[in-house]
């Protein structure tokens, strides 16, 4: 096993074990995770002070001990500054009960990004109001196009790590060491999507990523991509 898939293993079962965790151990397997990230040219796109490097709706959003957070109040769309095409994304959040936020990728920075771009999901999918969804409207999912399998959130208040690559049409989202969404989106293309709508955003070759709000918290952090050729 390489050292980087090991240091990314380390860090997901710390995360997963509440009880009678050593701090510092959780604090090497991260710095070890972030060098073998840094070697493999992941850069990192929040930077635990400031919202520097990302644009749209700044005053939707804050800086709270080192996590962007989406208050329950704000919101709205964040979006980075620069565009991305083929990517792997990885960050770490934390939701409050009946979250309801987005992750926009391949996205333009104006339109609903869901349509114009493509939306996975970002839910509590145990919160009672969401329990008569489409499956494609629940975490993870590329809403309306492609749903995600359940059962791999933890429970609200704890963190959850993600990982989405997006490569040509395929789209993959890793959560918590659980692959929910393998994608083709080119069979959505070619024969429409599941909800029955326009997703011009599937054509999209490259685009923004943002966090989509919808006034209820979330915090982020640990935001790095890697650009893949």
């Amino acid at each position: 096993m390489g050292r980087f898939l090991f240091a990314l293993l380390l860090v997901v079962h710390i995360v997963t074990t509440s009880a009678g965790q050593n701090d510092q151990e959780l604090q090497d397997a991260r710095e070890e995770l972030d060098r073998q990230e840094e070697k493999a040219g992941f850069v990192s796109l929040f930077d635990g002070k400031t919202l520097s490097g990302w644009q749209g709706s700044t005053d939707g959003y804050a800086v709270e001990d080192g996590a962007l957070v989406c208050p329950a109040d704000k919101g709205g769309n964040l979006f980075t500054a620069g565009q991305y095409s083929d990517f792997v994304l990885r960050f770490d959040f934390v939701l409050s009960s009946g979250a309801n936020n987005g992750l926009g990728i391949r996205a333009p920075l104006e339109g609903d990004a869901a349509y114009v771009g493509m939306e996975l999901q970002i839910l509590d999918n145990t919160a009672e109001q969401y329990a008569d969804l489409k499956p494609y409207q629940y975490h993870g999912s590329i809403y309306g196009v492609a749903p995600a399998e359940r059962g791999h959130l933890r429970p609200v208040g704890q963190t959850n790590s993600q990982e989405v690559v997006c490569r040509g049409t395929r789209i993959t989202v890793k959560l918590n060491g659980h692959t929910i969404v393998d994608a083709d989106i080119a069979q959505s293309i070619a024969e429409g999507t599941l909800d029955g709508r326009p997703h011009p955003g599937l054509k999209r070759k490259a685009g923004h990523i943002g966090f989509l709000g919808h006034g209820s918290r979330v915090e982020f952090r640990n935001i790095r991509i890697q650009t893949l050729p």
